[in-house]
């Protein structure tokens, strides 16, 4: 009885540290069962948010693009005003050529634009004749203030 209550002791205390063994296993599977789950939720939260952020980019991209298509619109209308305009003028220039109105406009710019010139001409002469007459005004008064150097350095050294 000894010896089997020995082994049974000896049995039952295999199977408590094995117990505790297999106790110590759960409770490492159970924590990284449930680090495991933190991490999945946090991963589905940053899913979640990213999926958010490609939301937004899109709804930005998509008014960007109608944007662009409005403006495109816009533009496609104004150069066909600008292709009527073009037309327009062409062919007023075509009449233009062909009339003797455009010819007596330009021979009376010409005239005035030949008048400015000559006031111009009368103007600037003027301005040169002052401007060589003040360059003459200023070598004099240079002149005069060289010699007033040399006599005083004359009175300094003849003191």
């Amino acid at each position: 009885l000894k010896e089997e209550n020995a082994a049974l002791r000896s049995k039952i205390n295999k199977l408590q540290i094995l117990s505790e063994t297999q106790a110590d296993k759960m409770r490492k599977l159970e924590k990284k069962l449930e680090e495991n789950k933190i991490k999945e939720e946090k991963e589905a939260q940053d899913l979640e948010a990213m999926v958010q952020h490609v939301e937004q980019n899109l709804q930005l991209m998509t008014k960007r693009a109608v944007k662009a298509e409005n403006s495109a619109a816009k533009l496609r209308q104004e150069n066909a005003l600008l292709q009527v305009q073009l037309r327009n003028y062409k062919a007023e220039n075509e009449a233009l050529q062909l009339g003797q109105a455009g010819l007596a406009t330009a021979k009376q710019n010409a005239e005035v634009a030949l008048q400015h010139l000559l006031k111009v001409t009368t103007s600037s002469r003027a301005s040169i004749r002052q401007l060589l007459s003040g360059a003459e005004s200023l070598q004099l008064v240079t002149d005069l203030l060289k010699s007033i150097d040399r006599i005083s350095e004359v009175s300094e050294d003849g003191q």
